[in-house]
């Protein structure tokens, strides 16, 4: 499925600013065999007054920015056109989560794939108890890790609900799965934290989602705004996969991939520094077009 995606992000400050530094990934990434970028623009409005691309650790694609000129608002657009290809079902043949920390050892690279990465604790994801215990119970007799993430994934969606103003992008996980209510953000970071607690690798994953659904689907949750959802290591021979727990599917063509890593602070869209006294506020728009 080819897309043409335009993403908008806009900052509203109640002074004049200026001396902003922004690092921005925004820009879809291109994953060999699964997405590819035919071209993509990324345009911020005051334009920047210097501008660096670069690829960070995780392969994604890092726009930095100098607003040094006054400004009372930022707009940065992103339009780019984006192939998802359609992947084969695969028979699983993930290991028995007791073979897992065997199949971990054995992976030899420190690459931004090494699953060694995305065990322990990150920024935005540390182990919680009642995380912990959770999901061993909902994973108690899986026959192998693919089945045990595949539960999770489910269970998550059944437990928690999707509730937009319930959590800010400050929210400890485990403020939001006490409540049982949040965003993306919270379900993705309290499903990495469920996994890596059972030795299971996890990352966190930012993107778009296409806007419309095909006719007699639901509507996915969080198509209005970037997205986020889970990449998990399922062993060497299936390596790595992906969930969206926020609407208990496994990722696939309605999904485009923006950004890679441990958790949400890895690939925070915008992030930056400013001069600025007042208060700010933020608007985002995102339409994901299909091209037939």
């Amino acid at each position: 499925m080819i897309y043409d995606v335009r993403l908008r992000m806009r900052y509203d400050y109640g002074s004049p600013v200026f001396g902003g530094r922004q690092l921005l990934r925004l820009t879809p990434m291109h994953v060999p065999g699964v997405q590819h970028v035919h071209e993509a623009r990324l345009d911020s409005a005051p334009p920047a007054q210097e501008r660096a691309d670069r690829r960070d650790f995780f392969h994604n694609t890092t726009t930095g920015l100098v607003l040094a000129q006054q400004h009372t608002a930022v707009t940065f657009t992103m339009t780019a056109r984006v192939e998802r290809m359609e992947q084969e079902a695969r028979l699983d043949t993930a290991p028995a989560l007791a073979d897992l920390p065997a199949e971990i050892a054995a992976y030899h690279g420190i690459g931004a794939g090494a699953p060694q990465h995305y065990l322990s604790a990150s920024p935005r994801v540390y182990r919680d108890g009642a995380v912990g215990e959770w999901a061993r119970d909902v994973t108690s007799g899986a026959p192998s890790v693919l089945a045990a993430v595949a539960r999770l994934n489910t269970a998550l969606h059944h437990d928690m609900r999707y509730d937009p103003d319930a959590t800010t992008v400050e929210t400890p996980l485990s403020v939001a799965f006490a409540a049982r209510h949040g965003v993306c953000q919270d379900f993705s970071h309290i499903m990495i934290a469920a996994l890596r607690d059972l030795g299971i690798p996890a990352g966190y994953v930012s993107g778009l989602l296409r806007t419309q659904p095909p006719p007699g689907q639901p509507r996915l949750e969080g198509a209005d705004a970037m997205h986020a959802w889970v990449g998990v290591w399922c062993g060497q021979d299936m390596g790595w996969m992906e969930f969206d727990p926020t609407n208990a599917v496994q990722v696939g063509t309605d999904h485009i991939s923006v950004a890679w890593g441990r958790d949400y602070s890895d690939v925070a869209p915008v992030k930056g520094v400013l001069r600025l006294s007042g208060a700010q506020s933020a608007a985002q728009s995102v339409d994901v077009v299909p091209l037939g």
